[in-house]
């Protein structure tokens, strides 16, 4: 509709210099007053019901525009979140932003350009030549010869220019990855006093992008006076044809004046087109931007074999498969590299609690990301009651499954929404004994509202503990058959964390815990201890073997507890 509505402008447009031609040669010539206030009413009536036509255009444009423009941001956005880990971790966080807000809103102006100009202006452009060839076959000569001169002027400067458009856009991505981390990392900065740094880093970065622009911006800027003059060269050539025609009778002088209006008409419609060019390449290139992301597949769609449903009360294993197992399991985050995991193999049964310990960098967290496939194993196989993850749907997995991860990760809603995320049909009974499990009652008495308290983004109004403490209590209230808390107490005291120990041996028998911890204190009283080291498992199993029988295990115990305390594990 809006093209339909354009070329109807356009239409009522280009007979407007015959109108004024007419006007002259008849009403002026003649000093026919009712002749020329016809004429002029005739223009006004074709004035009105050209705005008429553009404000319609320009409506059904701006709806379509708006349109596709959610459309793509809600698929762009659908498709992020259905990405795996890995996908978001070679993509990064800076380009997702600048993908799904710069670029789609590009887009969603090209479109609403190219449908308001992509007919008319070509329409009016080759209509005037047409008319120009009604009114004088041989003054229209001019005009094709001036067509051809504008085409290779607008052609050549967007050939020169679309190159750096592209480099525009990646600037701009390394510009947003530099505010957004600068923004997030304020408190560090400062700390360290890098704040001249970090300025100076973007500055630079911001003056790459400044060139960039400033140099496309000049390239384009050649195109209005190169135009101009291409222009008033042929409307000095058509007046100067013209006037002799008029001389010799051949050509009347509104005539002449028509055939300037329509010279006037192709001057601007094709300063609009080159304009429209222009914006469209730009949407061109954040369309293929907004294409690449879409064209990411998640990996572990590849990977899965026949889905099943996970409901270990409903999987027949035999007695005495183990309820989960690795088996043989390697992991490598950049296919072929350095393994952050190699060769794990270990099995555990229903209810039991399993620590994970090691030092930084040992691949504690990454060995628990594989069990809800956050990624995807790169050799081996982790299997539930005999079945092999990748037989089993993801969602239904993840479902039965309670993740406390390192970086409490909380939203700007109320603490009974936070509470809810992964169970949110849970009762407020249910919630009260979640928060009383993980040791968080006494933030229902701070906050004014209780479970109806405000929580601002990443729970910017709690202190980290408390963070901590919500986090907890989100995964208990969903009622896991797999507990897995990462680091989950780092910010507790030793009080609080012995509590919280404590509340967890009610879920025994029932609930799978895994818990990542560089404290002894908080893995020492699990059924089964895995030591890791440079992501191979250096030992595994009670406190007191492992203190007995691996150096590493010994050594993290010696630099948490005072000899007598070692001396006295190890004789109990």
């Amino acid at each position: 509709m809006a093209p339909l509505f354009k070329c109807l402008e356009a239409c009522f447009e280009l007979f407007v210099p015959l109108v004024v031609a007419d006007m002259i040669d008849t009403g002026i010539r003649t000093q026919d007053v009712s002749y020329i206030v016809s004429r002029g009413a005739l223009l006004l009536l074709l004035a009105f019901i050209g705005l008429a036509c553009s404000i319609t255009a320009q409506y059904f444009a701006a709806t379509a525009a708006a349109g596709i423009g959610r459309s793509i941001s809600d698929s762009l956005f659908s498709h992020i979140m259905d990405l795996g880990y890995k996908e978001i971790d070679d993509i990064g966080t800076a380009k997702l932003l600048t993908r799904i807000s710069s670029d789609v809103t590009r887009v969603q102006t090209g479109i609403n350009m190219f449908l308001r100009l992509f007919m008319r202006s070509p329409f009016i452009v080759f209509g005037s030549v047409i008319m120009a060839f009604t009114v004088d076959p041989g003054s229209a000569m001019i005009f094709v010869g001036l067509v051809i001169v504008l085409m290779i002027i607008v052609f050549g400067i967007l050939i020169g220019t679309m190159p750096y458009y592209n480099k525009v856009q990646q600037s701009m991505d390394r510009v947003t990855l530099l505010t957004r981390e600068t923004m997030s990392g304020q408190r560090v900065i400062r700390a360290f006093n890098r704040q001249e740094k970090e300025k100076s880093d973007f500055l630079e970065e911001n003056g790459r992008l400044l060139h960039f622009q400033l140099f496309a911006g000049k390239i384009s800027a050649l195109m209005n006076p190169l135009t101009l003059a291409a222009v008033n060269i042929g409307i000095v050539c058509l007046l100067y044809t013209g006037a002799m025609q008029v001389n010799i009778g051949s050509l009347t002088q509104g005539e002449t004046i028509a055939l300037v209006n329509y010279m006037n008409q192709i001057l601007v419609e094709l300063i609009k087109l080159a304009n429209l060019i222009i914006l469209i390449s730009r949407a061109l290139t954040s369309m293929n931007r907004i294409n690449e992301i879409m064209d990411v597949e998640n990996s572990m769609d590849k990977n899965d074999r026949k889905a099943r449903v996970f409901s270990s009360e409903n999987e027949a294993a035999p007695a005495d498969t183990p309820y989960m197992e690795f088996r043989n399991v390697s992991f490598s985050y950049n296919d072929n590299k350095a393994m952050a995991l190699t060769d794990i193999s270990f099995s555990l049964d229903k209810g039991e609690s399993i620590g994970i310990i090691g030092g930084t960098g040992s691949g504690k967290s990454t060995l628990i990301n594989l069990i809800p496939r956050f990624y995807e194993v790169s050799s081996g196989s982790i299997l539930i009651n005999g079945r092999d993850l990748r037989e089993l749907d993801r969602k239904e997995l993840r479902s039965r499954i309670g993740l406390v991860p390192q970086k409490a990760g909380l939203f700007a809603m109320s603490l009974k929404d936070n509470l809810r995320l992964g169970a949110p049909d849970a009762s407020e009974d249910a919630l009260l004994k979640a928060m009383e499990d993980a040791q968080g009652s006494e933030i229902l008495t701070i906050k004014k509202g209780g479970l109806d308290a405000a929580i601002e983004q990443d729970g910017r109004n709690l202190s980290g503990g408390q963070r901590q403490r919500v986090t907890i209590a989100r995964a208990l209230a969903r009622d896991p058959e797999i507990l897995i808390l990462d680091d989950a107490a780092s910010a507790l005291d030793f009080a609080t964390d012995a509590r919280l120990r404590k509340a967890l041996k009610n879920y025994s028998g029932r609930m799978t815990v895994f818990i990542v911890s560089q404290r002894v204190s908080a893995v020492r009283d699990c059924d089964s201890i895995i030591v890791l080291q440079n992501g191979h498992m250096a030992g595994m199993g009670k406190h007191k073997e492992l203190l007995l029988g691996c150096p590493t295990y010994r050594e993290i115990c010696e630099t948490q507890m005072t000899r007598e305390e070692v001396e006295r594990d190890e004789i109990a």
